[in-house]
């Protein structure tokens, strides 16, 4: 996984203002992001925690970019991998007014600085785990209820 990048987009049926508080308020995160809670105070330097069902801490990062309603950047990194990194992996959430949605592009880079046992392993984890965040996400604002039986 050499410098890979994953990139994912989707176009949902909201505003920015919505979608904004869907990807920063920690009681919205619950409900698509299969139980997880995002912690943070979202100001530039300040550290970001998921926190599962078992109130157990499994990511953390640091919040880079925080720019209201268009762009969130935070590094990102499991708690269980204890290897030094030279470039932290980082998830860009960049959110674009469309018509009468918003585009929203997901950008999880460095993720060859993430230390995966088994580079097949990591990548399907992020290529799966990711577009079903981002569908539960849509689902979540579009209808209300998060897509049943989806897990990651």
């Amino acid at each position: 996984m050499n410098d890979s990048v994953f990139v994912y987009t989707a176009y949902i049926n909201t505003t920015p203002e919505k979608l904004w508080e869907a990807l920063t308020n920690g009681e919205f995160t619950k409900k698509y992001w299969f139980g997880r809670t995002l912690q943070s105070d979202w100001k530039e330097g300040s550290a970001v925690q998921f926190v599962d069902e078992n109130a157990t801490v499994t990511d953390t990062g640091i919040v880079l970019i925080y720019e209201p309603y268009r762009l969130l950047t935070y590094t990102m990194t499991c708690v269980q991998d204890m290897t030094p990194y030279e470039r932290y992996p980082t998830v860009t959430f960049e959110l674009k007014r469309m018509e009468s949605a918003v585009k929203l592009t997901l950008k999880h880079v460095d993720l060859s600085t993430n230390a995966f046992r088994d580079e097949s392993e990591g990548f399907v984890g992020i290529n799966n785990g990711w577009p079903a965040i981002i569908s539960n996400l849509k689902s979540v604002l579009e209808t209300g209820y998060a897509m049943p039986d989806i897990s990651i």
